[in-house]
């Protein structure tokens, strides 16, 4: 899983089972089932890790990312795209004009989107699902009458 914060402009960093210079990003909101697809070629590799920058926003540019959600992420190669066909033309069994439906998935993960400071190995911070929502008010003792 990867956890990422509410900001609009991401780094991400995998080890995807192709490495390509250019992809397809789908991001799909699981608590209102509304996808986004962004285009990908600015990645780069170092060592077995592909890393890239991306701005995730909306129609209106605001970042599509909320607090406390979770996100399908998918890579993709799509065959739609000039000069990333990665089928050989001659088993290539659709018509050249048409579009295609055949995609081959680079990576598949899931993201959580969170604001909070999560260090479990060192600061042994774990993640807080009402954190900030409650106070706890130590203005009086504890003591109680039983009768």
């Amino acid at each position: 899983m990867i956890v990422l914060t509410t900001a609009a402009s991401q780094t991400i960093k995998v080890i995807p089972r192709d490495y390509l210079n250019r992809f397809t990003i789908d991001v799909r909101d699981t608590s209102t089932n509304v996808s986004y697809q962004y285009t990908e070629d600015t990645g780069t590799v170092t060592g077995n890790y592909y890393s890239f920058t991306n701005s995730y926003i909306d129609s209106q540019g605001a970042s599509i990312f909320k607090e406390a959600r979770f996100y399908d992420f998918d890579l993709y190669a799509d065959f739609n795209y000039w000069a990333t066909n990665l089928s050989q033309w001659q088993m290539y069994d659709e018509v050249w004009q048409t579009d295609s439906d055949q995609k081959e998935r680079m990576y598949k993960d899931r993201i959580f989107v969170t604001d909070q400071d999560i260090d479990q190995l060192n600061d042994n911070d774990h993640y807080q699902i009402n954190k900030g929502q409650y106070k706890s008010n130590n203005s009086f003792n504890n003591e109680y009458i039983v009768i």
